[in-house]
């Protein structure tokens, strides 16, 4: 959620931070703006809506003097957007300038206090209470007014944060929200995400929860709470700035649509060594798998459906029992865990608030924490007891599609590793698996292959109001995807079911004209979901059918079908997610949607 940029150096700043700006525009915002110190004064400028309108307004921040300052992008939860509204907010005086993301909980509480003391507000913001704070506690000495007032603020937050005496210094301050230090030569920055400034400079601190960076043209130096210097260690950012871009892709979903071959691949590559799985980055000893009782999965979005298909597989080959939550439920719901529970936490940030909370809400009842992220050095990867990464590379899309794939070959990675130690998986079944995963990349080629026959089906379907995904069993669980990826990204109303609830209920909404997209790649009930597919056309329902290849008869039993490659059961939603993620992109491009960016979403919900 939101997006913060911040420059200190010899250039001018303004037209540094926009551009910033503009690069982390994909995790989702409504208003920008930018403050720059120019040795005297502050210059804000926050304009509502789309950067460019930002740009238009400061002549892309060439009309913006200062060599240093610091620019946001909004994405609204308290106050409606608006330039009011947008960051970065000043102090009663103007003295301080904050840039914040994340929610301090208690900010009426504080609002109410400040306000009893004569400091009048401006905006509807949680964040105005921050600039006003430091105002209010200012002491002589930034850094010890920052730190005075962090015990105040509840909640999950990183700031930005300017005092416009101190024209050479920028503090950066984190508590659950991700900030970066980028590293350069006589001029630092700092942000939110790596892509803001990886054009600038590869090498990064990653702040930890409760420190505080002191940010100078020259040096950057990372505090404690207690004001203690944290040594911090460089880390270098191995992906280029192309990884980043549309390379001629009219959009970074299309793009990234295409790059699950590569995801998948890079993710299972170095985990397979002469035909067996090897996860030598975790550390959990056979005996601790052996003596777990149950697996508890938690996660948000899409990474929660990975879960869900998780559960169906590890219940299949490990025969433990599985429970899949959604990350915002877990620790409300007091959950009954303990130290013979493994608990897998799922997200593609690994900053997802949500999930980390309940991984930590799992590691207080005793229970060992195995992370899936994407991103190196966050917050889960940090703290959970054990992290097996996705290799995907940065994802920029609202929408995740290769993350998703990444996850699910995980995945099949740990269930093949902790099946073989549990003694549930043969020696031939356990051949068929490897073989079946490392085909797995050349069989999602063969389904992007078929692009433009799901464009011309998206093309006929794209104007239908309301849509419903079937299927039974692993491929209920996968309909749970594509159900969300149209709905997030088309506006289109989509629910998925599992096909036997139908006549428990949902087959009343089935009129004439309904879509009705039925999963039918599971081999052991296809017939029972073919039963399903005559249900739903008996009551007027076009159905698209997703099935394998050697299932032709499919196509007698539907409207209109899409085949993918037959492989082994648990991993055909890594094959039949791939012309979902196509229909769904096709469809709101042919409503015109935004597509990399919809509406009201964030990239990495960072705050509960």
């Amino acid at each position: 959620m939101c997006g913060i940029v911040g420059y200190i150096g010899d250039e001018q700043a303004a037209p540094i931070l926009i551009d910033g700006l503009e690069k982390l525009k994909y995790r989702g915002y409504d208003s920008a703006g930018v403050c720059t110190n120019d040795g005297e004064k502050f210059i804000v400028e926050k304009e509502k809506g789309k950067i460019e309108v930002l740009r238009k307004s400061t002549g892309d921040g060439k009309k913006i003097s200062g060599t240093v300052g610091i620019g946001h992008t909004r994405w609204a939860t308290h106050g409606e957007p608006s330039k009011i509204n947008a960051h970065p907010h000043l102090s009663r005086s103007g003295s301080f300038a904050v840039v914040h993301n994340g929610i301090i909980e208690n900010y009426m509480e504080l609002k109410s206090e400040l306000s009893q003391n004569g400091v009048k507000f401006t905006s509807a913001t949680d964040t105005e209470v921050v600039s006003q704070l430091l105002e209010y506690y200012y002491s002589g000495n930034l850094l010890d007014t920052v730190i005075k007032i962090m015990p105040m603020l509840k909640g999950s937050y990183a700031l930005g944060i300017m005092y416009r005496e101190n024209p050479d210094e920028i503090i950066a301050v984190r508590k659950g929200s991700p900030l970066i230090i980028g590293i350069g030569e006589n001029e630092n920055y700092l942000a939110s995400d790596v892509p803001a400034i990886l054009d600038k400079t590869r090498n990064i601190y990653r702040l930890a929860a409760n420190e505080i960076a002191v940010i100078r043209r020259d040096s950057i130096t990372v505090y404690d709470t207690d004001k203690n210097v944290v040594e911090k260690s460089v880390e270098t950012i191995e992906w280029s700035m192309d990884a980043a871009a549309k390379d001629g892709y009219e959009h970074f979903m299309l793009k990234e649509i295409m790059e699950q071959p590569k995801a998948v691949h890079n993710t299972i590559a170095e985990r397979i060594k002469d035909g067996k799985v090897v996860l030598d980055e975790i550390h959990l000893t056979p005996e601790q798998i052996r003596n777990f009782d149950k697996i508890n999965i938690v996660a948000c979005g899409s990474a929660y459906h990975v879960g869900v298909v998780a559960k169906y597989i590890f219940e299949k080959i490990l025969r433990k029992p599985v429970e899949v939550d959604v990350a915002s439920e877990f620790k409300y719901r007091n959950p009954i865990i303990d130290e013979k529970t493994l608990t897998i936490v799922i997200s593609q940030s690994g900053e997802t608030a949500d999930t980390k909370e309940a991984m930590y809400e799992a590691q207080r009842k005793g229970s060992y924490a195995i992370a899936i992220v994407n991103v190196i050095g966050s917050a889960i990867a940090t703290d959970a007891n054990d992290v097996i990464y996705t290799l995907a590379g940065p994802e920029i899309a609202v929408a995740t599609t290769k993350a998703y794939s990444a996850q699910l070959a995980v995945i099949y990675l740990m269930a093949i590793y902790f099946g073989d130690i549990l003694g549930k998986i043969s020696e031939e079944d356990y051949k068929n698996y490897v073989s079946e995963l490392l085909a797995l990349p050349e069989k999602i080629k063969l389904i992007l292959k078929k692009t433009e026959d799901i464009k011309n089906i998206a093309s006929k379907l794209f104007a239908r109001k309301d849509v419903f995904f079937i299927g039974r069993n692993i491929d209920y669980a996968l309909s749970l995807e594509g159900s969300l990826k149209l709905k997030e990204i088309s506006y289109i109303h989509s629910e998925a079911y599992g096909a036997g609830e139908l006549k428990h209920g949902t087959i009343s909404l089935i009129e004439k004209g309904t879509l009705v997209i039925a999963l039918a790649t599971y081999e052991d009930l296809h017939e029972k979901i073919c039963s399903n597919i005559e249900e739903v056309q008996s009551r007027g329902a076009y159905v698209l059918g997703i099935g394998c290849e050697n299932r032709q008869h499919l196509s007698h039993a539907a409207d209109s079908t899409i085949f993918i490659p037959k492989t082994c059961d648990i991993m055909l939603p890594s094959l039949a997610v791939v012309p979902m993620q196509i229909l769904a992109y096709y469809m709101a491009r042919f409503k015109g949607c935004e597509i990399d960016t919809p509406r009201n979403l964030a990239k990495s919900v960072t705050v509960e």
